[in-house]
């Protein structure tokens, strides 16, 4: 029979009435035809209270027991959903990541998928099995260790398994109807989409978007696995919720498809450093190795061979990257004169494949954000994107601004 890939996050089983709810989903799809491999995140909140007990035991934890302790939410609630389905006469069983096996590597709390063997569970489905509920999140090491995925990791188990079996469509279902056109909580115009690309998905979730993990999107991309976003909590058929397909899938297509934002940015300039080939290899490797994500790069026209370097991260890596900026500063790797951190920034993207054929996007986005008095402090572009850095207290101001810019309210 047709595989269907069906994924609950936390929220859609925050307790027993919501795994019921989301175990009849699935029932239905079995009577529709379809073997069904549901992943399951742990319930709303336990992933964050198992982490705090680690920290708690242990500050400076041993990451293979981090990864044994917080994989076991999702192991309960593969339990339930395997029971309740059972109640429905529906033939279900729970699989850990071991079980399977997912295979992995070897780093905890940020592994990556490296296989996923069909055996086992193709022979359950022959005996007559017509739901396999996995535990998302979590696979098991080279070593034979349990490890998990990082945070958001069963989005990328529900697309790597709907890979792996050649599943029809992999439906992520959580507490919204589908991918809108930016937040609908700061802008209450925002629409809702019936298709977006793989790219533009891909996008929108590395600056900022909740609705799925980025990683996911890139598994779902490479393997061509169509993903659907819709929500656990509203009755659904085959046109609900957000289609996340190939470009080519889509038939009329606004020029941006959406704005993202994210809040919790900061702006880092090293002032007067020697502008010199290899500087750059020498200040953003000291950062690569803290762990620092740096996004955003800007470096100034050099003035007496002395020239400014400022770059975007997270906000919570400031510490760190100063830190590292000094360490090399200290061994002689780099030189500057200081190093100024602005944390009160926020980026602002606008996203859409239209983009690649259709000239003055940017003008416009920047017209629309002049017309509100907003200073751009940092520009970067790619073929389908555009993102500032602005002040914080700015940034709802410029999502809805750009929102009505670029006509975001209506269909292509």
């Amino acid at each position: 029979m047709p595989v269907l890939v069906m994924k609950f996050g936390g929220t859609s089983v925050g307790d027993l009435d919501r795994i019921r709810n989301a175990a009849e989903k699935v029932r239905r799809e079995v009577e529709r035809g379809h073997d069904v491999i549901v992943v399951v995140s742990a319930m709303s909140g336990k992933t964050n209270e198992l982490v705090g007990w680690v920290e708690q035991t242990s500050p400076l934890f041993d990451a293979r027991e981090y990864d044994a302790v917080v994989s076991s939410g999702e192991n309960v609630t593969a339990g339930l959903m395997a029971l309740t389905l059972q109640e429905m006469d529906v033939p279900a069983r729970s699989w850990q990541g071991w079980q399977v096996p997912l295979k992995t590597t070897s780093a905890h709390s940020a592994a990556r998928i490296e296989e996923i063997p069909r055996a086992n569970i193709d022979q359950k489905f022959a005996e007559g099995m017509r739901v396999a509920v996995v535990a998302g999140f979590q696979g098991i090491s080279p070593e034979g260790r349990i490890t998990t995925l990082g945070r958001g990791g069963s989005d990328t188990t529900a697309v790597a398994f709907a890979a792996a079996f050649d599943a029809v469509r992999c439906d992520i279902y959580t507490d919204v109807d589908g991918v809108y056109t930016t937040d609908p909580r700061i802008e209450d115009k925002a629409r809702k989409l019936d298709r977006i690309a793989f790219e533009e998905m891909l996008e929108l979730a590395s600056l900022g978007a909740k609705v799925l993990q980025t990683r996911s999107v890139e598994l779902a991309m490479r393997y061509k696995v169509k993903l659907r976003v819709l929500s656990s909590f509203e009755d659904t058929d085959d046109n609900s919720g957000t289609l996340v397909c190939a470009e080519e899938d889509i038939v009329e297509q606004n020029v941006v498809s959406g704005v993202a934002y994210s809040r919790d940015e900061a702006k880092m300039t090293l002032i007067s450093v020697a502008d010199r080939p290899g500087i750059a290899a020498a200040i953003f490797g000291p950062l690569s190795r803290a762990g620092v994500n740096v996004d955003m790069i800007v470096q100034n026209i050099s003035e007496e061979g002395r020239t400014d370097m400022t770059f975007s991260c997270p906000v919570n890596q400031v510490a760190r990257a100063a830190d590292a900026m000094e360490k090399a500063k200290a061994a002689g790797e780099i030189n500057f004169h200081g190093l100024v951190a602005d944390t009160d920034v926020a980026k602002v993207s606008v996203v859409g494949i239209g983009m690649r054929s259709h000239a003055g996007v940017a003008a416009r986005m920047f017209d629309a954000l002049a017309a509100e008095g907003i200073n751009i402090k940092v520009i970067t572009t790619s073929e389908i994107k555009i993102s500032v850095l602005i002040d914080r207290k700015y940034m709802e101001l410029a999502v809805q601004a750009l929102h009505d810019a670029f006509g975001l309210d209506k269909a292509a």
